[in-house]
């Protein structure tokens, strides 16, 4: 599972609100949502964030193996 678990530490970091980034980067708050839930978001998004923040995608993701059993979402 692709965890944002680092993006929301880069942002406490860097003390950026959530909606002030959103507009900066020109991404919706159902994105930001998207985000905040660890689910899907598209490499474009990525791009914008890493532009505004920067910083590089590994910066902003990390790869949590999902435990055996646990089904995929």
């Amino acid at each position: 599972m692709i965890s944002y678990k680092p993006f929301q530490k880069l942002l406490i970091d860097k003390g950026i609100r959530k909606g002030d980034l959103a507009l900066r980067a020109g991404i919706s708050s159902a994105t930001m949502a998207r985000l905040n839930s660890n689910k899907y978001v598209s490499l474009v998004v990525i791009d914008k964030l890493c532009a505004v923040l920067g910083c590089q995608p590994g910066d902003l993701l990390e790869y949590v193996p999902e435990e055996e059993g646990a089904g995929a979402q």
